[in-house]
């Protein structure tokens, strides 16, 4: 699995979001306007990287995910892990509770999750 660009994660995210879903019905969700062959260049190129397959309905196809949101968050996550934080967890942690980006409470549920 390879890492997407931005263009491929929002689309994705808006097939992850809908599960099923045609090219049209991809066009109201982006946050910016991109034209019909675009968008439908961007999910053929998702399928020839393995991410979503489709279903044909005559000329027309409804494409689905291959890959969960859930696996493709643990490929980001290990890569920036990798490349920002020398694939150390504990510094990535560190980093947002430094940074304020974490607080006390989540910094508790995380060391809960880790007992259990």
């Amino acid at each position: 699995m390879q890492k997407l660009t931005a263009k491929e994660e929002d689309i994705m995210s808006i097939i992850w979001k809908l599960k099923k879903t045609f090219v049209k019905e991809i066009m109201p969700e982006l946050k910016e306007s991109l034209h019909y062959n675009t968008v439908s260049t961007i999910v053929r190129n998702l399928e020839e990287k393995k991410f979503v397959a489709h279903k044909a309905f005559g000329k027309t196809h409804q494409y689905y995910p291959l890959v969960s949101k859930e696996e493709y968050s643990k490929l980001i996550m290990q890569l920036n892990s990798q490349r920002f934080f020398g694939g150390s967890y504990k510094n990535m942690v560190s980093f947002f509770a430094e940074n304020e980006k974490i607080s006390k409470k989540e910094l508790e549920e995380i060391l809960e999750l880790i007992k259990k």
